[in-house]
């Protein structure tokens, strides 16, 4: 089927353009959100008359957008969830989750706007793309953790913590090399080789 975009349309045009696209998405999506026309003569006509308002209109959203855009640089949001010692979510977390939580942040955001490719199933840090206008995304952290103080914590190492001895002192990967007083190796607990030095003369 062929549509005019009435919008920039990631991976598919600009506005204005005549583009084709499987029926199905046109229908289900493109002309029930208004981004798109059926390319017929009589909507070729009303676009061209409509062009200058319609582009007016989606400046002003792109400046909005921005706006917010700059409001949410380096936001993260907190999402507490049950999961098990490994980290493995009993569930997941969705696009309409991290809507919810920008929400309650403060922050107005679609679940049609975060761009996420699959449900986030396990503990941790994930940064996600918020599409706020065609031409305008920005990233946010969804900091996904058991309690508000694993949240700190990860927050803090930059990843997850489920499963790690949180106050324990990382171990030494390899024993300490010894050495002698000449600067020669030798194994830990033995007693360090001299070499004899007869008498001289």
């Amino acid at each position: 089927m062929d549509v005019i975009l009435l919008e920039r349309i990631a991976h598919l045009g600009q506005m204005g353009d005549v583009v084709r696209v499987k029926p199905g998405y046109a229908r289900n999506y493109l002309l029930p959100q208004r981004k798109a026309l059926r390319a017929n003569k009589d909507n070729l006509a009303y676009f061209e008359k409509q062009r200058a308002q319609l582009e007016t209109v989606n400046l002003h959203r792109r400046s909005d957008a921005e706006a917010a855009a700059a409001k949410m640089e380096n936001v993260a949001v907190v999402v507490l969830r049950q999961a098990g010692e490994g980290g493995q979510l009993y569930g997941s977390v969705s696009a309409r989750d991290v809507a919810q939580a920008l929400t309650e942040a403060g922050y107005t955001v679609d679940r049609n706007q975060v761009q996420i490719d699959r449900p986030i199933k396990s503990l941790g840090l994930f940064e996600l793309r918020i599409q706020l206008h065609p031409e305008v995304e920005v990233t946010v952290t969804v900091n996904v953790a058991r309690t508000k103080e694993e949240a700190e914590l990860q927050a803090q190492r930059g990843g997850m913590v489920a499963g790690q001895e949180l106050e324990a002192e990382p171990a030494e990967p390899f024993a300490p090399i010894e050495r002698d007083e000449s600067g020669a190796a030798f194994e830990p607990g033995a007693a360090p080789e001299h070499e004899e030095i007869g008498p001289t003369g």
